[in-house]
């Protein structure tokens, strides 16, 4: 199964955090014009190497859907894969390992970060991952067990 990890490009930032310590407005952040540019950019190198299967989930947030929206294919909306979502969450909604179609997910820092960390080496260490960057990970059964293989990894200046 290929799982491709693709963090929402440049936003605006948040406004003062709340009694909860999120801001009440997170949701609704926009990209940044150099957002849009990122985000149009990493979509057109994912456009010309999906496969036509491919599944597609966003956050509900709103930075996530404008850079879901520069793929110019329909997406389905998973509040699972939301800011604070857990790297089971997001595994569960992808249905890895055993999804038959390929999955891109649209998602946030630090859970992107923390499934690329706990596929490739077993831990939840917060990975850093650049605004607007994709992972593409793929998971093939070798002898009977699992093998997570980084297929690419890249940052939206490198398309």
């Amino acid at each position: 199964m290929d799982l491709i990890l693709w963090r929402h490009a440049e936003a605006d930032e948040a406004g003062p955090a709340g009694e909860g310590g999120e801001s009440s407005d997170d949701l609704e952040r926009a990209l940044t014009h150099k957002g849009e540019r990122q985000a149009e950019r990493m979509a057109g190198w994912l456009r010309r190497q999906l496969a036509s299967t491919t599944r597609v989930l966003v956050s509900p947030a709103r930075r996530a859907q404008q850079t879901a929206d520069k793929l110019e294919r329909k997406f389905k909306t998973v509040a699972a894969i939301a800011p604070g979502g857990s790297v089971e969450a997001l595994l569960q909604a992808a249905r890895w390992p055993d999804s038959r179609e390929p999955v891109l997910v649209v998602g946030h820092q630090p859970t992107l970060g923390m499934a690329v960390a706990y596929l490739l080496s077993g831990a939840t260490t917060p990975w850093a991952l650049r605004k607007g960057a994709v992972v593409w990970l793929r998971g093939r059964e070798r002898e009977g067990e699992l093998q997570v293989v980084l297929h690419a990894a890249l940052t939206p200046d490198m398309v």
